[in-house]
């Protein structure tokens, strides 16, 4: 079965899952990232799922969030009337295969996508070229840590979590961040530095 199936499977339960961790970090998480957006334009967001983004955007940005699992974006929709921004559209899409022209986006958004992407390097190389020349990328991941013993937990919770949701925990986000293309202006680690903010810009 494969990741968007699985997500499927999983969206009535998603939320239920995520619940503890949302309301104890990812909530602030998100927040910080915010920080990071531009004030103004048209916004994407890669792999937007149940949509736990959405009242975090500030009012006067467009934003076109696009998922791979029609279940994840039913649950995004009943929360559109949370959105405060100009205007909001929710796509099926394949983030390794999107349909938009290039340069289309002032600002690209990730939270927690890049590590289920089954290829990870051509998605974010769809999330440049779509992104305007100068425009902003904002990914929020979890990835490897450099700290071994850190990483042996990682390891272990791959195992379930691999299998689970096609999730891996120990990708090397940076590294794939970097060969993709993008500049990384700013680094924000949250969690030690397994969980971290990635500021970056389109230069070419």
């Amino acid at each position: 079965m494969g990741a968007k199936e699985k997500y499927n499977r999983v969206s009535c339960i998603y939320d239920f899952l995520e619940a503890v961790m949302e309301n104890s970090a990812f909530s602030r998480y998100r927040m910080i990232l915010m920080k990071e957006l531009p004030c103004n334009g048209k916004v994407l967001e890669i792999g937007i799922g149940t949509g736990k983004n959405i009242s975090y955007y500030p009012s006067s940005v467009e934003v076109t969030g696009i998922d791979f699992s029609i279940g994840m974006l039913k649950f995004a929709k009943k929360r559109q009337k949370a959105f405060q921004g100009s205007k909001l559209t929710l796509l099926e899409m394949d983030a390794q295969n999107m349909t938009f022209e290039s340069n289309t986006f002032d600002a690209v958004v990730s939270t927690f996508v890049f590590c289920t992407v089954p290829d990870p390097v051509k998605g974010l190389k769809e999330a440049k070229r779509v992104l305007k020349k100068e425009g902003k990328a904002i990914f929020l991941e979890h990835m490897r840590s450099q700290n071994g013993f850190i990483n042996t937990f990682l390891y272990l919770a791959n195992v379930i979590t691999k299998p689970l949701f096609g999730t891996s925990t120990v990708r090397d986000t940076k590294r794939n961040i970097l060969q993709a293309g993008f500049e990384i202006e700013k680094e924000i680690h949250l969690v030690f530095d397994v969980v971290r903010i990635f500021v970056c810009t389109k230069k070419t």
